[in-house]
């Protein structure tokens, strides 16, 4: 068992306490409830308190934390005990079965869930549809069967109203195939009435309320259960203390989602429900006298006879013969002639209640035999697919001892009594087997044996079962007063009987009405005999079942096959109640004696059903009941423990030095003497075969805390070990790894170098110079060098392009670099293809007029400012502040920036010094609009026009010798790319842009407020 169960929570196993008293069990109980260990073990019996709370003890991950596992590996667990009874099965080809017993609201129904979902969950690892199908109506059978067989109750608002048995049949690799589900002893009363502050079974609030308008119409119901007597006590309490999670309306829903993954088809469910309908107008009809003189000559009429209509519709009868069921019945006499028999208002509301049952019973049952037809294994031959194994899963009633007990609980604790004979046999012979292979001295165990118990209620011919059957077949008028006489009369003198006739100063119960019983639980008080002999006889009407035999409904048809007898036919009587109860407990426990017996013992640890509250007392008489302490007892007597020489060794060989870490001695068994001598404990223990077994629990304490002290010791040697061998193998894999690392890369770097040599060997062949060769993908290592690589090849290309070209075109190449440079592509026509003559005014072509004008005025402006050569010169359109549109020359030296006016012989206008000029600003189309920025000066707004050829593009010409120019200078020139130029004159903020026109024969300037546009005719 895990450390993590430490003797702060108390001992995992009852079978250790130090002394075996009712004292000791419960402080060690209560102990572990505080801590959140809601389970211990008894041995192989688990012991389970139901926490009324989600825990986080399941799942998938705890699931595989137990797979696999031996019992005592983990901590107590319900998967524990699955994955025990599953290896038996599997491993062991072993039938098994898990008894799950405890009073209600103990938590067996969830114990069962959960068993069921861990084989749902470690089964069929490949996927097989037909055995996913079979989980999936295993697990989904519970949901329906919890609808229509449990109910809210003062103790469990979910409580189970029958007992379950439930078989899983596995084939030899231990996948589930099928399954077959026994009830018993369903508690149908409680249709017709229920106590303060519980409910009908919860199918009948389901229907209500979760069913939709249209269908509650068709049924003629009313969603409010108050409306019916059979669910009026009910109607203002849900089905669990949760919220809408759990409501009836959900969980409506998730039934009949249930039903449809079992297999049952959608008029079977409509039928279902229409029963539930039926029963639901039955409980609703009342009886009332008439005169004999008035219409109905029976004397006794239907007070609403729409339900009549209502009960004939639902069930598909005729209504007359509805009718005449309800107020009359019919008997053969002796000469075979059918006499029809009118009831009283008693006998009718009797007879109603009856029906009422029994058709609810029969519904149950029909359900459980459908679930049934559809796990049936299918196509099994044993001599092909080998024999099936079995897992059964029993969750039964525990003892029930209310003030005043009647017939059920009767069969209830009758029923504990034939399990406990069964346990204790069976605990017994596990025992007495196991000394005996181990070759162990048996000693004689003093137990009670409640056979003494078991022969009082069962007995043939004195048996309270056969008194009770007597009274219910005698002629005349039997009571169960008499009943009660004949009981007093056959065990006067037994021990475990009484009644207050026979003990008259026990004013705990009533003359004439109780007796009592000492179970092996404890005494149990009133069982009140009032209604003993109806519910025994269980009499329904044979005109209820012929009528229900002839309906039209095939499902309801079927649940009553009985109907087709004849009214005149002699058939034997029907068993009653208490024997078709004590023949299901016989055939019950001889199927679990035939079995491996695995047992889970739910208590409920308080009657408020709160979370973190275990009521001391309470939970001593649960104790009591189940024979909890008896269970220790029987383990504890001769030896408290026993285990396998390996597990032994494994668990405890740190603490001798000659089993550390592994021993050298002849056997496991000779190892572990060598350990218990080392210890000084030889004489507490036995020696078997294969096992050894210790006698008292100190032994095992004194070696845990041995254990428990060298553990740290051991794990930090473990620890240092481990980390070690990791970091050597780390360190080797590390080498490993930089090795290849290297070697590959040494591979890929030649692969790449041969490659680009191949690709590159005719990159020197003029003109292209290797421009379209493509460069290969370089790996990640070789990236950096590789972009070196690039930058270098662009710097010789480009090297060998310009070895080329005239020194007189160095210039022209120069300003074309530092335009493309500073345009940066926002503009995409700027004159790249022509040849740049920058000075157009001098040139004859561009300026044929006036080119010798020009000349005079450069020669005699070359004498005053002492300019070294001309950067660019063109006629341009200017616009100025004053909105004045006038044709002028640009000229542009490495001293100034001249304004001309070629219509004055070129005279100057305006002379800026070519450092204040910081800046130009062109738009992005293919117009011929600048705008100059100078320091301290307005803004300069021209087109440069009267070109040769007309509208030629160049803007990009003068962007790139002014910017040529600056960066031989050392300074930074700004250059803007918008079609929505800002400019400053006198202070003055202007837009200028560009509206192309076609019809427009020469770009001009447009004027408006705040505003210059462009008129540019498009081509």
């Amino acid at each position: 068992m895990e450390d993590e169960e430490g003797s702060e929570y108390g001992k995992p196993d009852f079978v250790l306490l130090d002394q075996v008293t009712m004292e000791d069990f419960m402080r060690n109980l209560q102990l572990r409830f505080e801590k959140g260990r809601i389970y211990t073990y008894i041995g192989e019996v688990l012991v389970s308190v139901n926490p009324y709370q989600e825990l986080p003890l399941y799942g998938p991950e705890a699931i595989a934390r137990y797979q696999g596992r031996e019992l005592y590996e983990r901590p107590p667990h319900l998967y524990a005990v699955a994955n025990a009874a599953y290896k038996a099965m599997k491993h062991r080809s072993r039938d098994t079965c898990i008894v799950i017993s405890g009073e209600s609201g103990a938590g067996k129904t969830e114990a069962s869930k959960h068993i069921m979902q861990y084989i749902a969950a470690v089964t069929n690892p490949s996927q097989r549809a037909e055995v996913e199908r079979v989980k999936d109506v295993l697990l989904k059978s519970t949901c329906v069967l919890e609808a229509f067989g449990n109910a809210r109750t003062n103790r469990n608002h979910n409580s189970s109203r029958f007992g379950k048995y439930m078989d899983i049949n596995f084939d030899f690799k231990g996948d589930p195939i099928g399954g077959h589900i026994h009830s018993y002893l369903l508690e149908k009363s409680r249709v017709l009435k229920q106590h303060v502050g519980e409910r009908n079974f919860h199918a009948f609030y389901q229907l209500l309320r979760g069913s939709e308008d249209k269908q509650l119409h068709e049924l003629h119901l009313d969603r409010n259960p108050a409306v019916y007597n059979f669910t009026r006590q009910g109607a203002g309490l849900n089905m669990t203390v949760h919220s809408a999670l759990d409501s009836d309306e959900r969980s409506h829903q998730a039934v009949i989602e249930a039903m449809r993954v079992i297999g049952f088809s959608p008029e079977e469910v409509e039928s279902v429900y229409r029963i539930l309908a039926t029963i639901l107008h039955l409980g609703n009809i009342e009886f009332v006298e008439t005169e004999e003189d008035g219409p109905q000559k029976e004397g006794l009429a239907v007070a609403e006879e729409a339900l009549v209509d209502h009960v004939a519709e639902l069930t598909a009868t005729p209504r007359d013969l509805v009718l005449r069921s309800l107020l009359a019945r019919t008997v053969a006499s002796g000469g075979r002639e059918l006499i029809e028999k009118g009831h009283t208002a008693a006998e009718a509301s009797y007879a109603r209640d009856a029906c009422a049952k029994a058709v609810y019973q029969r519904l149950f049952e029909w359900v459980v035999n459908r679930i049934n037809s559809v796990m049936e294994p299918r196509d099994r031959d044993p001599r092909r697919d080998g024999k099936d194994t079995v897992i059964g899963v029993l969750d039964i009633y525990g003892f029930e001892v209310f003030p005043v007990n009647s017939f059920e609980q009767f069969c209830i604790n009758y029923c504990n009594e034939k399990l406990q004979q069964l346990f204790i046999r069976l605990i017994l012979k596990q025992e007495q087997e196991e000394y005996e292979r181990e070759g162990i001295t048996w000693q004689t165990v003093e137990y009670f044996n409640n056979a003494i118990i078991v022969d009082l209620v069962e007995r043939p011919h004195r048996g309270i079962l056969a008194v009770l059957d007597e009274a219910c077949s005698s002629a005349g008028t039997i009571t169960d007063r008499i009943f009660l006489q004949t009981l007093d009369t056959h065990h006067r003198h037994h021990l475990h009987y009484t009644s207050r006739q026979l003990c008259p100063t026990d004013k705990t119960m009533e003359f004439g009405r109780d007796f009592r019983i000492k179970h092996y639980a404890g005494d149990v008080t009133r069982y009140s005999v009032e209604g003993f002999i109806d519910k025994n006889r269980d009499f329904l009407f044979q005109d209820f079942k012929r009528l229900l035999y002839n309906s039209t409904d095939p499902t309801l048809r079927a649940m009553w096959p009985d109907g087709q007898q004849d009214i005149t036919e002699v058939t034997k009587r029907p068993l009653t109640a208490g024997t078709l109860f004590k023949n299901s407990m016989v055939a019950l426990v001889e199927n679990l004696a035939s079995k491996e017996p695995f047992y889970v013992r739910c208590i409920k640890p308080n009657e408020d059903k709160v979370a973190g509250k275990l009521d001391e007392n309470h939970c001593r008489h649960q104790v009591a009941y189940l024979g909890l302490l008896e269970n220790v007892r029987v383990r504890r007597a001769g030896f408290a423990s026993r285990q396998p020489y390996s597990r032994f060794l494994l668990r405890y060989k740190m603490t001798c030095e000659y089993t550390w870490p592994n021993h050298l001695l002849g056997s496991d068994k000779a190892a572990v003497s060598a350990l218990l001598e080392q210890h000084g404990l030889q004489g507490d223990v036995a020696f078997g075969h294969s096992k050894l077994f210790i006698r008292s629990p100190r032994t095992l304490v004194t070696l845990e805390q041995s254990r428990a002290r060298l553990i740290p010791i051991i794990v930090l040697l473990l620890q240092k070990a481990w980390r070690g061998t990791l970091a050597r193998w780390r360190c080797r894999r590390l080498r490993a790894v930089y090795t290849i690392m290297r070697w590959f890369r040494r591979h890929k770097v030649r692969a790449h170098l041969a490659e680009l040599q191949r690709r590159f060997q005719a990159a020197r062949q003029p003109p292209l110079y290797g421009r379209d060769l493509v460069w290969p993908l370089p790996p990640a290592v070789l990236q950096p060098f590789q972009d070196t690589c690039q930058a270098l090849f662009s710097r010789w290309r480009a090297r060998q392009l310009v070895k080329n070209i005239p020194p007189s075109d160095m210039a022209q190449i120069k300003a074309k670099v530092a335009a493309m440079a500073t345009l940066q592509g926002l503009r995409q026509d700027w004159g790249c293809r022509r040849a740049w003559a920058r000075d157009y005014l001098s040139s004859a072509t561009d300026n044929p007029t006036a080119s010798g004008l020009f000349a005079q005025r450069l020669k005699t402006l070359r004498d005053k400012d002492g300019f070294g050569a001309v950067l660019f010169s063109s006629h341009v359109r200017k616009v100025n502040r004053f909105r004045k549109i006038r044709n002028r020359a640009l000229l542009l030296t490495d001293r100034h920036l001249y304004k001309l006016d070629p219509d004055r012989q070129y005279r100057v206008m305006r002379a800026v010094p070519l450092e204040a000029v910081t800046g130009l600003s062109v738009t992005s189309g293919g117009d011929q609009l600048v705008v100059l920025h100078a320091r301290g000066q307005d803004d300069l707004v021209v087109c440069l026009h009267r070109s040769r050829p007309p509208l030629d593009n160049r803007v990009g010409e003068l962007v790139g010798v002014l910017a040529a120019y600056c960066q031989g200078e050392g300074r930074a020139l700004e250059v803007r790319v918008s079609d929505c130029i800002p400019l400053s004159q006198r202070g003055a903020r202007r837009l200028v842009s560009v509206e192309p026109r076609p019809e427009q024969p020469e770009p001009d300037f447009r004027c408006a407020r705040g505003t210059f546009t462009l008129l540019w005719p498009s081509r």
